[in-house]
């Protein structure tokens, strides 16, 4: 209901640039450049310290500024209409991801959305990561990937807010929080699977989605060479997990993981 709500009063309501606050438009142009990379395209993105079992990640851009105030309109301030948008980078972040494996042969790219908690959905009316991986599996489609975003992940038992925890605390609340719904398993043996999320802060949440996905789901068997490969996405004989996330701490870019003054932003993963 009130995701409805938000969505009616969006046609009648004045808006503003959820990035820059510019009027009569919810994404202004330099916001949107921003939020696709400015031209930089994804990267390869890793945090410190980084969780066991974290898949290979990719993000479109750092968390900071106007995509950060866009992401959070989006997910907190009910702005709907941003999903687009913000689907857009996703998409760009899951090519990247998924370029590695697409040697293994053909069916689609099944984008697997980290669910939010059962009480974040309550409080804002929508699960906001799913609804970008279906509107990043649309863009993909119309680009002409097959693609379709594939919701098997559920919460197995609740878990604490995120906010304020640090890295451990963070995995140990995650640990073992999440499965797969009854079926899953058939369903992802179709296509090619990339996790996928909004925003990665410790890499916790990625982590136990890739544990659950592991218990159903081997990873794709590598037509590559045996033991390994140089692109680094080859292990004994199988492909690694890869992931895709809108936006990641600056700090976890590879190209400033040993910058001086660098940081890691609190809150966003559930």
């Amino acid at each position: 209901m009130r995701g409805w709500w938000h969505e009616i009063a969006g046609l009648v309501l004045p808006v503003a640039c959820a990035g820059c606050g510019l009027p009569r438009t919810e994404l202004c142009p330099v916001c949107a450049d921003g939020l696709a990379g400015g031209g930089e395209g994804p990267r390869r993105v890793r945090p410190s310290p980084e969780p066991a079992g974290l898949p290979v990640v990719h993000a479109a851009v750092p968390y900071a500024g106007a995509v950060r105030d866009v992401l959070l309109a989006h997910k907190e301030r009910g702005a709907l209409a941003l999903a687009g948008p913000l689907g857009g980078a996703l998409a760009g972040a899951v090519e990247t991801a998924a370029g590695p494996v697409e040697r293994l042969g053909p069916g689609p790219l099944l984008l697997v959305p980290v669910p939010s908690s059962r009480r974040s959905v309550r409080a804002r009316g929508h699960d906001p990561t799913r609804r970008i991986a279906r509107a990043a599996a649309a863009r993909l489609r119309r680009s002409g990937r097959a693609a379709r975003m594939v919701p098997v992940l559920r919460q197995r038992r609740s878990v604490a807010d995120q906010a304020g925890l640090g890295a451990r605390g963070r995995l140990a609340n995650l640990s073992g929080a999440l499965e797969v719904v009854p079926g899953g398993g058939r369903l992802l043996a179709a296509g090619k699977v990339v996790l996928v999320d909004d925003l990665m802060t410790t890499g916790a949440s990625l982590a136990e989605a890739a544990r659950a996905l592991g218990a159903v789901h081997l990873p794709f068997i590598s037509g590559g060479i045996p033991g390994g490969s140089a692109d680094g996405f080859t292990q004994h004989g199988f492909e690694q997990r890869v992931a895709a996330v809108i936006a990641s701490s600056p700090a976890s870019f590879e190209l400033n993981r040993n910058s001086p003054g660098t940081w890691i932003v609190a809150g966003g993963e559930r």
